[in-house]
């Protein structure tokens, strides 16, 4: 029964929870800068329906880790009505990004006038691929807008998480459950298998480096086109890790290299949660609004 001053004696009174602070104080989520420039992914291969819903889920991944965010697709081999093609994105996008300024000079907004890049184009690839590089510059110079390019997704530590979780998958690495640890494997060699040139494989190397403590097995790097490098690592039970996203190659491609060299092989990293969050991560970098690094998705499941 309750009194005028309060709850009766005995019954528990219900406080405000203290507003936590310092260190232990849940930090403000982040969200994107009202008119902060478009990232624009920029996505090689021939475009089809498999390749544009990894890409929209890529994308899927960078907005939930960055709420309101302008993110839009563009195909260094499209067509510009289904697939529309990287400089197409990139005019269209500045084109908007006047349009909405001028909307709200006339409504009587007080807005600044834009600076900076109008687009932020992040690779859709793994490590390095000059001719695939020139090309996206070269779309950017179509374009005809102030865009900047940043770095391709490697190497970085996330993505020999994902090697490991892809291989897992197709049973040629044990995970632990909890910690994606390997307790034993299934192949003694691993080969990562990359495009790009000797850059490339350089390139690979380094993350492999970061894939061979994680399996406590030998890794190799070496480029997709060359079966005699996989048959000759010495090892009895090789399986073949793509240090690919997917769509920067032919898929019959992979399967020809695994075939002709006699060994198994795991799926491309595809939509793996660290693909969106590199993505999001050089992004941001480039235009300096989330210092922080994308930390490990050790746990999740894979995409």
């Amino acid at each position: 029964m309750s009194t005028p001053t309060g709850p009766a004696s005995g019954l528990p009174v219900r406080m405000p929870r203290p507003r936590q602070s310092g260190r232990h104080r849940r930090p403000e989520p982040v969200v994107a800068p009202e008119g902060a420039a478009a990232l624009v992914l920029a996505v090689p291969g021939t475009p089809s329906s498999a390749t544009r819903s990894l890409a929209e889920e890529v994308i899927s991944i960078a907005r939930s880790e960055l709420p309101g965010l302008n993110a839009r697709i563009g195909y260094l081999d499209g067509d510009d009505a289904e697939y529309p093609t990287l400089s197409t994105v990139l005019a269209h996008n500045a084109a908007e990004r006047v349009a909405r300024f001028e909307q709200a000079v006339a409504a009587g907004r007080e807005v600044a006038e834009p600076t900076g890049p109008s687009a932020v184009v992040v690779p859709l690839l793994a490590g390095p691929d000059s001719a695939l590089i020139r090309r996206i510059r070269q779309a950017l110079m179509d374009s005809g807008t102030q865009a900047e390019l940043t770095d391709v997704l490697g190497p970085h530590p996330l993505l020999a998480e994902a090697l490991h979780v892809r291989l897992s998958e197709a049973g040629l690495a044990r995970a632990d459950r909890a910690r994606l640890f390997t307790v034993a494997t299934a192949a003694d060699g691993i080969v990562l298998a990359t495009v790009g040139g000797e850059e490339a494989v350089q390139a690979a190397g380094i993350t492999g480096m970061l894939l061979a403590a994680r399996l406590a097995v030998p890794v190799m790097a070496a480029a997709l086109s060359i079966a005699e490098q996989l048959q000759g690592s010495g090892s009895a039970q090789l399986a073949l890790a793509p240090y690919l996203v997917g769509p920067e190659v032919d898929p019959g491609l992979l399967d020809a290299a695994a075939k002709e060299a006699g060994c198994a092989t795991a799926e491309p990293l595809g939509a793996y949660p660290a693909i969106g969050k590199l993505v999001l991560s050089l992004y941001a970098t480039t235009l300096g609004i989330t210092p922080a690094t994308p930390q490990g998705t050790q746990g999740a499941q894979a995409h």
